[in-house]
């Protein structure tokens, strides 16, 4: 009884390589461990991606300005020209040994810009200071023989009285002391015109010398060294007429052709804003020097001179220029004077919504519609009466797909 007990433990204690395994779950965890990153992935593609930036120019509001001048009565193109220019040459024809210029120097008035070959001028200056050397050594001699002639004058002057000479005897020494003045003077002329002939040869050394007429900006280099100037044109392709071209920048001033059909709205002395086609942002202050009284008929215009209130390196001379001649300043009495309202804004921001002006502001990234008040024109810009603040980002063009509140990528 006992062995059987025995043998059935063993028995169920065998293992039985035929029977089937129970099924592993570990594909199973590895199934769901994938599942979870997809989801996760999935989950930050959408939390981060998200929809794209709308590409957009804009520009700052600007304030109304405070000076008084009323809206654009009249706009023209021009060119900024140059009041006071010069081709600086010699007055002399001669052989360049130096060139001191670069184009965009500064240089003062007097400064050398230029030196010619001088050989010739220094030995005509010699000889022409040796000859007033010499004239002035003959005047010593002329001047002892004047004086021991007057010398001997006396002597026989005094002995005449004593019958010691004869009177024919004085008479020959005061003829000697008269001959000897007069050799003198006509010296002291050799001396003069010795003295004119030195300063003539100096000037002719300085003509060697090429220098500034005024301070201003070498704009052009003309010649090199080795190259034969004259302020004439000799001819052929050896010859130069000028050394460098220089520009005084505080002469500058614009030149506008207007129609001679509105050239009655400009008026001396009205404000003008003038913006080079380099710096379409910048607005400079300007008014109206003068009107040139005569028309070009075959362009029916009128020439008008504009003078910049306000210099500055960046304007150079030959740049294009858009002008607005604005309304003459009329001071209100104190009473009545109020800052200016609203601010300005180009056109291109202002956008048509049914029978609302609107204009988009950047804020924080996004797109916000605006609708705003709409005053007069300033120039190029429109016054907006309320609905943005100075100083705040407007959408320029805004493309039809932007809506309020899009995301934007600004760029001024």
């Amino acid at each position: 009884m006992g062995v059987m007990e025995n043998s059935e433990l063993l028995k169920e204690l065998r293992i039985d390589r035929g029977a089937a395994e129970p099924p592993s779950r570990g594909p199973l965890w590895l199934g769901l461990g994938i599942v979870a990153l997809l989801a996760v992935g999935v989950g930050a593609w959408f939390a981060f991606s998200g929809p794209s930036a709308v590409p957009v120019r804009t520009a700052i509001a600007q304030s109304m300005p405070a000076t008084g001048a009323g809206a654009s009565v009249l706009d023209a193109t021009g060119y900024v020209t140059a009041r006071r220019s010069a081709t600086v040459s010699a007055q002399i024809t001669g052989t360049l040994t130096d060139v001191l210029i670069e184009e965009g120097d500064h240089v003062k008035d007097g400064q050398v810009l230029a030196r010619l070959d001088d050989t010739a001028q220094r030995a005509q200056l010699a000889q022409a200071q040796a000859q007033l050397h010499a004239a002035q050594a003959t005047l010593v001699q002329w001047q002892s023989q004047l004086d021991q002639a007057k010398r001997d004058w006396k002597r026989a002057d005094d002995m005449v009285g004593r019958k010691l000479v004869s009177e024919q005897a004085v008479e020959q020494a005061h003829t000697q002391v008269d001959t000897l003045s007069a050799q003198l003077a006509t010296q002291r002329r050799t001396i003069e015109l010795g003295e004119a002939a030195v300063r003539s040869a100096e000037v002719q050394l300085g003509y060697c010398t090429v220098r500034a007429p005024f301070t201003g900006v070498v704009i052009a280099k003309a010649a090199q060294v080795g190259e034969i100037v004259s302020p004439l044109s000799a001819g052929g392709g050896f010859t130069r007429t000028g050394v460098g071209t220089i520009v005084d920048m505080d002469s500058l001033e614009v030149e506008v052709d207007v129609n001679e059909a509105y050239i009655g709205r400009v008026v001396a002395g009205n404000p003008v804003d003038a913006v080079l086609n380099a710096y379409p942002d910048w607005k400079i202050p300007s008014h109206v020097i003068a009107i040139i009284p005569t028309a070009d008929r075959s362009k029916a215009t009128v020439k008008v001179r504009i003078g910049l209130d306000q210099k500055d390196p960046r304007i150079v001379p030959d740049m294009g220029v858009r002008v607005s001649f604005l309304e003459e300043k009329k001071p209100a009495p104190q009473a009545q004077q109020q800052a200016p309202r609203g601010v300005l804004v180009p056109g291109g921001a202002l956008r048509k919504d049914g029978d609302k002006d609107i204009v988009f502001v950047v804020k924080e990234g996004k797109a916000q519609r605006r609708a705003v008040s709409v005053g007069g024109n300033v120039g190029e810009s429109r016054q907006l009466l309320a609905g943005v603040a100075a100083g705040e980002t407007v959408v320029l063009e805004a493309p039809p797909e932007l809506k309020d509140g899009a995301k934007v990528d600004a760029r001024l």
